[in-house]
């Protein structure tokens, strides 16, 4: 394949971004001005076109550590750093606007964090934290590890809330297993946490698992909710 400096300038990866916009490029593309340049054997978009289409799917991307990447013939630590931090900054641009947003149902929590635990191997609780109006505050991660009310003490959840005047709270964690079948300890710990918020006047209005590419919401199926604090 001839580099890309003696493409012509319409099949350039740069020059095509620069003409139709960053839209109209394809995956290797991307990648291509990720990497910047191949090998001497090889273009950065040939490369590119070699590594996409040895994983076959862009959502393998998220499992790759800098070890195995850097792995690839042409890739090495740096290049392979730059791909991760590209793909990190990615999923940040798509949750960073979470104080402009106000929510109105689960679907709307869910589409903030879908991309959020894509590649994570823990449980992570997260809390978010509301005004009257259902506008967010404040997102913050309260712990990671096995949800657990031993381990979880509703005072932590509430000391956040307290701090930063919430009206109310949600709750999101994820099952790295992707089945968002609650725990019996999921379910414990929503009572618990349910109970305490009535009683010191900030509402627990929703609890998330978030599973892949779906989602549970705890509150919303009243099986699992004691009726004397719905």
């Amino acid at each position: 394949m001839k580099k890309m400096q003696q493409m012509s300038e319409d099949l350039r990866p740069r020059e095509r971004l620069k003409k139709y916009g960053v839209k109209s490029l394809k995956d290797d593309e991307l990648l291509a001005l990720i990497i910047r340049c191949g090998t001497k054997n090889i273009s950065a978009l040939e490369l590119a076109s070699n590594i996409i289409s040895d994983y076959k799917s862009l959502n393998k991307f998220n499992d790759l550590t800098l070890t195995e990447l850097a792995k690839i013939n042409g890739i090495g630590e740096v290049k392979a750093g730059i791909i991760l931090a590209s793909i990190e900054f990615g999923k940040r641009v798509i949750i960073s606007d979470n104080k402009k947003i106000r929510i109105y149902s689960s679907k709307d929590i869910y589409n903030m964090f879908k991309y959020e635990f894509i590649d994570t191997k823990q449980e992570n609780l997260i809390i978010i934290l509301l005004d009257n109006s259902n506008n967010i505050i404040l997102t913050k991660t309260l712990f990671i590890g096995t949800l657990n009310a031993s381990l979880v003490h509703p005072r932590e959840v509430f000391k956040e809330a307290i701090k930063n005047s919430a009206a109310k709270i949600i709750l999101v964690h994820n099952h790295p297993s992707g089945n968002t079948t609650p725990s019996k300890k999921d379910i414990e710990f929503t009572n618990t946490i349910k109970e305490l918020g009535v009683k010191l006047g900030i509402p627990l209005i929703d609890h998330l698992i978030i599973g892949y590419n779906n989602y549970y919401s705890i509150i919303d199926d009243k099986r699992y909710i004691d009726e004397e604090y719905i």
